[in-house]
């Protein structure tokens, strides 16, 4: 799915053909509704979900095997040196990759409609590392669910109010969007995000003043978007590169053809593995301003 600029933002997909992109998997919202559990941190857990110091450390083979999967190669320790810095001042950056050199690659999940226990479960067993963006329509309903993955040491980051396709909407509707998901997820999660997504991948300058005020100090494009058994990619040679971000979604059996949460992400974790690619934790490789 290629990078589209409309109405000077960069889009997925032609607003037209919005619910073609949501069905496809690229950047739309998830579905599907069930009820979380509480989870125990797991042993690289921090305190409020900041950025852990143990995204290197893997599982066992057993929990591999009891998900069908053979082990990724183990992150290695995350650069001293951020190679991403962000400003508490000054324009908003885009970025849609790490400048890394090693071979790691980072996975978000967005939205939060599906809330699988299992994927709990599977998270914790596998100690995978994810970064969520979060909108609070798809999240109300159990926040428990989330406050559950943020206790293994996955951060939690902005992704509006209402899923809107933010260059199609005004500067104050935008910041309406932004700040208003920030002051929720801080609320109710203790820390403010410093990330933001626009949905559908949809923004302009608008959007980068809107997150600028709100909070956030930088908007997060993908290179890559999970599907069902497979991933779309955006760049030439349709392959990994090390520091690539990958989109996925809280989604169910509804939108992935009838696979589960669980089974789209042990897909993911196998095309990543083919390619001899480890999984790091995203905020291990940013420098947040001061405060964060």
């Amino acid at each position: 799915m290629k990078r589209r600029n409309i109405g000077g933002g960069r889009f997925c997909a032609p607003l037209a053909g919005m619910l073609l992109a949501l069905s496809a998997g690229g950047c739309g919202m998830s579905g599907g509704s069930a009820t979380g559990r509480a989870a125990t941190p797991s042993a690289s857990a921090t305190v409020g979900g900041r950025p852990g110091t143990a995204s290197h450390v893997t599982a066992e083979p057993a929990a591999w095997h009891k998900w069908g999967l053979t082990p990724l190669p183990a992150a290695p320790e995350p650069p001293a040196d951020k190679p991403i810095k962000l400003s508490a001042t000054g324009p908003v950056p885009v970025f849609a990759h790490v400048p890394t050199s090693q071979k790691v690659v980072f996975i978000t999940v967005d939205d939060g409609l599906e809330k699988d226990p299992r994927f709990i479960e599977m998270l914790r067993e596998l100690k995978i590392p994810i970064t969520m963006f979060l909108m609070n329509d798809a999240i109300k309903s159990d926040y428990g669910y989330f406050k559950a993955l943020q206790a293994m040491g996955n951060h939690i980051q902005n992704h509006t109010l209402h899923h809107p396709a933010m260059n199609t909407i005004p500067l104050v509707r935008q910041k309406q969007e932004v700040c208003g998901d920030q002051k929720i997820l801080t609320q109710q999660f203790g820390t403010a995000p410093f990330l933001f997504r626009p949905p559908y991948g949809a923004y302009n300058n608008n959007t980068k003043i809107a997150v600028g005020e709100c909070g956030p100090r930088a908007i997060v494009w993908w290179r890559e978007s999970m599907q069902v058994r497979n991933m779309q990619y955006q760049e030439p040679g349709k392959k990994l590169r090390p520091g690539d971000i990958i989109l996925a979604h809280f989604r169910g059996p509804a939108e992935l053809k009838g696979a589960t949460m669980t089974k789209m992400f042990a897909n993911l974790l196998e095309r990543i593995r083919e390619q001899g690619f480890a999984v790091a934790r995203l905020e291990d490789y940013i420098q947040p301003p001061a405060g964060n």
